[in-house]
């Protein structure tokens, strides 16, 4: 099975804990991406920050996404996964904390972003089956 590595995007561009959600939106737009990695100023991980989160947690709740911080979206330890881990494993937490992007990690420094459908690409088809019945059952 690949690596994490082998099959992530490479060179995932971060949202920092302190910029405003304005300046994340800004970034997705100008990336074309529906996500961005949360970083501190410590270069750690934070969490992920998604189009969605913008629109419900600051736009629908009436917050000035130019004053609401990106890091203040961030909830609990981010999910990632090792760049060394294989594809099994990608699968496994992807359908445990159902979520179809993962950061990739090497030691603490973020390295890329593996998604479900670069997963797809890789695996057999029927282990993708799987993954998005997890995904999409509660």
């Amino acid at each position: 099975m690949p690596t994490a590595r082998e099959i992530m995007t490479p060179g995932a561009e971060c949202v920092n804990a302190d910029e405003s959600v304005m300046k994340a939106a800004e970034k997705m737009a100008r990336l074309d991406v529906g996500s961005l990695p949360i970083c501190g100023t410590d270069d750690r991980l934070k969490g992920m920050l998604t189009d969605r989160d913008i629109v419900v947690k600051v736009l629908a709740k009436g917050k000035d996404p130019g004053n609401c911080l990106a890091g203040e979206l961030a909830q609990g330890e981010a999910v990632t996964i090792g760049a060394d881990d294989d594809a099994r494993e990608i699968l496994r937490t992807m359908a445990s904390h159902k979520v179809r992007r993962l950061p990739v990690i090497d030691g603490h420094k973020l390295v890329g972003i593996v998604a479900l459908a670069e997963v797809a690409r890789s695996v057999p088809d029927a282990t993708v089956g799987d993954l998005l019945d997890a995904l999409t059952t509660d």
